[in-house]
């Protein structure tokens, strides 16, 4: 279980002292603390990370930017890469990686559709057969 403790974001804007950069307008820090549980212990974990932005907003508009892009990483990409092994796939010829990048994507949005939250709880529910997923999307 992770429980997110603190997360804070600071922007600097005025650049003095840092190298010349074309289109540098902000550096933006987060820092991060949260809780983990590893072997039955509470572990506080502590992490700083760095971005920067030729966009000149508010600390607050640029949390929402970062937690929107994790928000998308964490659904998207880190379920089609684990989930559904997509970086394990040995697929090469064209245009196979991309027909199975859009069947993965399909198959996302109709578990989706059908309220699953556990991707991978709903791969293992379909994998039973032909006939669990024609009940599953009210199917003949």
């Amino acid at each position: 279980m992770v429980e997110p403790l603190k997360r804070s974001v600071s922007i600097n804007q005025t650049l003095d002292g840092i190298r010349s950069w074309p289109g540098l307008t902000t550096v933006i820090r987060v820092e991060s603390e949260r809780q983990l549980l590893r072997h039955y212990e509470i572990e506080v974990e502590s992490e700083t990370r760095y971005y920067v932005s030729s966009l000149s907003a508010t600390a607050k508009e640029f949390s929402e930017r970062i937690r929107g892009y994790w928000g998308v990483e964490n659904k998207v990409h880190y379920v089609r890469d684990v989930t559904q092994g997509e970086d394990k796939s040995r697929i090469r010829t064209t245009p196979l990686p991309q027909l199975f990048a859009i069947a993965r994507n399909f198959t996302l949005n109709l578990y989706r559709n059908q309220m699953f939250e556990n991707m991978a709880q709903a791969q293992r529910l379909c994998s039973f057969g032909l006939d669990t997923l024609k009940q599953l999307f009210r199917m003949k």
